[in-house]
């Protein structure tokens, strides 16, 4: 799966604080992200929050 920093991801199930969008801080074996809605940071193994998500946003940015 592409991901890269600064994707938002949302997720199938939400945070405890009710929002659904995670902010990529690091990427690597583990992720670590950044709640949108409360901004907790948390990390986690790459394999069980790629399971756990239903779309990815990126700002593409234009060539120049």
């Amino acid at each position: 799966m592409d991901i890269r920093l600064g994707d938002v991801l949302d997720m199938k199930k939400p945070h405890p604080c009710g929002s659904r969008q995670m902010l990529v801080l690091r990427i690597g074996a583990d992720f670590k992200l950044r709640c949108l809605g409360c901004g907790h940071e948390t990390m986690a193994p790459r394999a069980k929050i790629e399971k756990h998500i239903r779309a990815v946003h990126r700002e593409e940015t234009p060539h120049v």
